[in-house]
């Protein structure tokens, strides 16, 4: 078996490709990314390639099934930038699967597609449940842009077997860094995040969500590869996360803050570019369902090793160590990192 995986050095990527690595069934496995890796110790393969405008076709040639997670998280200031990349760059992966003959399509969806939910519904929902996200946020109507490019897909080719996976929040140590990055920009203190150095947690009132590590997303992709199945799969563990969580977790005092001062805060540090993350993601975040798993463990046989607590106290770990991987979108903070970075929020343009 030959089995592709756009965005193999990110962090889903990499616990994909160690998952497939374990797999002896598993004959030949190439990661395709922008960049390659620094290192590498496997038997994967990289390519290097754009999914947004390099032919693709070459490397789908012979593939049994392509995983499809390649995906911008920024720049949110350029949403042109994320909507080419995630948007069209995954037609073109899915048109490129089609040409090239693979059987099997394995995508990242995400909770985020999800339409959302009235305030204070903690009913699981189901994969029946709409796919219209909320247009604000870039990332929700993204992903349920490319669910709906998915549908047309399927009509059109009914001998491709699909599967979309939705998991909810994912957390691991080596991506700890990227993801602070990502969301809190470079001017969060490591230490802040120390247990007991905060004397309280500002906590936006209502937030709830679930969270997952990432090997254990990895294992539901593995399974969603190699096995028979195909339609949408709610991927997620327990128990659901709240504010007092969180709070234990740093062991300081929750101090509940009303969302909309929240998002207030937010936007002030998005518009002034030091807070990289847009304040429509919270608001789409507050108004999540939270997910029924039965179809993941019943068809899937999926089951998480490790609950949202112990995924989130490692990325917690992760974020106060400094940690990363041997890629660059993974890479641990450098000086020559933090100031490039600084030097391109202060100076107005996204990296």
């Amino acid at each position: 078996m030959r089995i592709v995986v756009t965005g193999a050095t990110g962090n889903v990527g990499r616990g994909v490709v160690a998952a497939l690595e374990a797999d002896p069934s598993i004959d030949d496995i190439i990661g395709v990314a922008r960049r390659a890796p620094t290192s590498t110790s496997g038997r994967t393969r990289y390519a290097c390639a754009d999914v947004s405008r390099d032919d693709l076709v070459p490397l789908l040639a012979d593939a049994d099934v392509v995983i499809h997670l390649a995906w911008h998280f920024q720049p949110t200031h350029s949403p042109e930038t994320t909507w080419r990349n995630n948007s069209i760059g995954s037609e073109r992966v899915f048109t490129a699967a089609a040409t090239a003959g693979v059987a099997s399509v394995v995508h990242a969806s995400s909770v985020g597609a999800y339409s959302p939910v009235a305030d204070g519904d903690d009913e699981p929902r189901q994969e029946s449940w709409p796919t219209h996200s909320l247009p604000g946020s870039c990332y929700g109507r993204e992903k349920a842009y490319v669910e709906r490019v998915l549908d047309t897909f399927e009509a059109r080719h009914p001998d491709i077997r699909v599967v979309r996976l939705r998991p909810s929040f994912i957390f691991g140590r080596d991506a700890a860094t990227q993801q602070r990055r990502i969301f809190a920009g470079p001017f969060l203190p490591n230490r802040v995040l120390r247990p007991g150095v905060l004397p309280a947690l500002p906590y936006p009132k209502g937030l709830r969500f679930q969270a997952l590590h990432v090997d254990d997303v990895a294992a539901a992709y593995h399974l969603a590869a190699t096995s028979e199945v195909g339609g949408a799969f709610n991927i997620a563990a327990g128990p659901v996360v709240r504010g007092a969580d969180l709070a234990q977790l740093l062991e300081t005092r929750l101090l509940n803050v009303p969302s909309s001062v929240v998002r207030t805060a937010v936007a002030a540090g998005w518009h002034l570019r030091i807070v990289p993350t847009e304040p429509q993601l919270l608001a789409l975040a507050m108004r999540l369902p939270l997910l029924d798993t039965s179809r993941a463990l019943e068809v899937l046989r999926w089951t998480p090793r490790r609950s949202s607590i112990d995924a989130l106290g490692e990325f917690l770990s992760g974020v106060r160590d400094g940690a990363g991987a041997p890629t660059r979108p993974l890479a641990p903070d450098s000086i020559t990192e933090r100031a490039r970075e600084v030097a391109s929020l202060v100076g107005g343009r996204d990296s």
